[in-house]
């Protein structure tokens, strides 16, 4: 079989809710809608942890975080987790990485041959949270509502100056694969940070957005009162209290978000811009970490599992998949097998290190019964929490709360709590969800190993702080020496050798 290229476009943040077949029809993404009305576009996907650093843990290894033990965004990634960087480079593949994935630990590689710039976000312990402390807030890491209040206009800022690096770095990996001096396939992931808050876009962006209609939320705010308990955690947590948002602030920060991805749309063409005038294909993969509840119920940010904050994007154009929505729920911890099976990688030797399953034959029209899993423990939990969702229902269960039971296709905005409040018929469906539940979760044995992962790396990093520091942040590798021209090379075989095409 011809193993094809493979180029996974990654974002940050981005509401899956905003792309029921592609991105809504209202959002200024040229790019996006060409790609979507290429591929396979899945409608009910979600992450398998609604936070950066677990959530590309398990999207990269095809684990959930109770097997990774990525927990939370100082966890770190065992490097001897196989990842879909290890399973393609030991089938041939050439792997690169430009831009985030958020790794924590000495491996940033995590089986990328090459990776062309360092990460957004620190690799070490600091950012643990810590269960034997409830209720304390972090403030010099922590998420707070300064995001929602500072929303606006800027021409460049930290998350800016990273992605237009990020595009740029992928733009040229794409000219320098394209000269053909190694002919194996490659797969070059790209992931940027955007529209992961701040709020505050480009006035390019920003004005495209100037008369738009969604700028407030479905389900306005509620009171403080009137929220479940992890709700109340994540207020608590965001440090609500010592923050007036105001309607302008709500409308603001949504122009912003919806102005970041039109941002993205371009980095996005520019990229596949590039792949066309280059002549090359490829297999390509769209896909976020996460989503934002982007104030929906007066939530922001992520850390819960309500659709705006779990459901993502997943779009995959490849070889041989005819163009089609599918609203069977998937996870992103699915795309490291899917990507093997593009690569005609074994499933025997991917199967027992991932707890996804391929989406080629739910493409190809195969049905699909199993239900998606996921869990968070981490900033704004006191305990884990875990979730499935099988067909139109999602289930919620944390050793600390009430349990809960949504039906999406009659309450796509999880209002009515039927594990409380339930319809005839409802009891059948909460039991199998118990029962799903307890087979696949020891809760109070996941609560033990995240203390004990916390109280660890507490230890280590108060230790490895003390005295000289070595960073484990990536710095990306480049010898100048070995660049352009220099006087141990022939001027006309770098002239050629680096023309593409050659002879036109």
């Amino acid at each position: 079989m011809t193993r094809p290229n493979v180029l996974i476009l990654m974002v940050d943040q981005l509401n899956g809710t905003l792309f029921p077949d592609g991105p809504a029809d209202w959002l200024h993404a040229p790019n996006l809608k060409r790609l979507a009305a290429r591929s396979v576009r899945f409608r009910n996907a979600y992450t398998a942890s609604p936070l950066c650093a677990p959530g590309r843990a398990s999207f990269m290894s095809g684990q959930l975080p109770s097997r990774t033990r990525v927990y939370d965004n100082a966890a770190e990634f065992a490097s001897s987790i196989p990842t879909y960087a290890h399973h393609l480079r030991r089938a041939g593949y050439r792997t690169c990485l430009s831009g985030k994935m958020h790794f924590v630990g000495p491996d940033q590689l995590h089986g990328f041959e090459e990776r062309l710039t360092t990460d957004i976000y620190p690799a070490d312990f600091g950012w643990t949270p810590d269960y034997r402390k409830p209720g304390e807030r972090i403030d010099w890491w922590y998420h707070n509502m300064g995001s929602v209040t500072g929303a606006g206009v800027a021409e460049i800022t930290n998350q800016m100056e990273y992605d237009d690096e990020v595009a740029f770095m992928a733009e040229q990996k794409l000219y320098d694969l394209a000269r053909g001096h190694d002919d194996r396939p490659w797969c070059l992931t790209v992931s940027f940070t955007h529209p992961h808050d701040p709020y505050v876009a480009r006035k390019k962006f920003w004005d495209l957005y100037e008369d738009c209609e969604h700028l407030l939320p479905e389900v306005p705010a509620m009171a403080y009162e009137a929220h479940d308990p992890h709700a109340k955690r994540i207020f608590d947590a965001n440090d609500w209290r010592a923050f007036d948002i105001t309607e302008e602030d709500i409308r603001r920060s949504r122009r912003a978000y919806f102005a970041n991805i039109s941002y993205l749309d371009e980095k996005v063409g520019g990229i596949l811009d590039v792949l066309e005038r280059t002549v090359q294909e490829a297999a390509i993969l769209f896909v976020s970490d996460h989503g934002d509840m982007l104030g929906e119920r007066g939530l922001w940010f992520k850390m819960c599992f309500y659709e705006g904050s779990a459901r993502v994007p997943l779009m995959l154009a490849a070889p041989g998949l005819a163009p089609q929505r599918i609203d069977a729920p998937v996870s992103t911890i699915d795309v490291t097998p899917t990507l093997a099976d593009l690569a005609g990688v074994s499933m025997e030797d991917v199967a027992p290190w991932t707890d996804g399953e391929t989406l080629l034959p739910l493409a190809n029209g195969a049905e699909r019964t199993s239900a998606v899993a996921m869990e968070y423990a981490a900033e704004a939990s006191y305990a884990p929490l875990v979730s499935l969702r099988s067909g139109r229902w999602k289930y919620n269960r944390c050793a600390l709360d009430p349990e809960q039971l949504f039906d999406l296709e009659a309450d796509p905005h999880e209002l009515r709590n039927l594990a409380e409040d339930p319809d005839p018929g409802t009891d059948a469906i909460l039991t199998q969800c118990r029962r799903d539940a307890d087979a696949r979760w020891d809760l109070a044995r996941f609560d033990a190993e995240v203390r004990e992962s916390q109280a660890r790396r507490w230890v280590v990093y108060e230790a490895l702080r003390n005295g000289a520091y070595y960073p484990w942040d990536y710095q990306p590798l480049q010898k100048a020496s070995e660049r352009f021209m220099r006087n141990h090379m022939d001027l006309n075989v770098v002239e050629e050798n680096q023309r593409f095409p050659r002879g036109e």
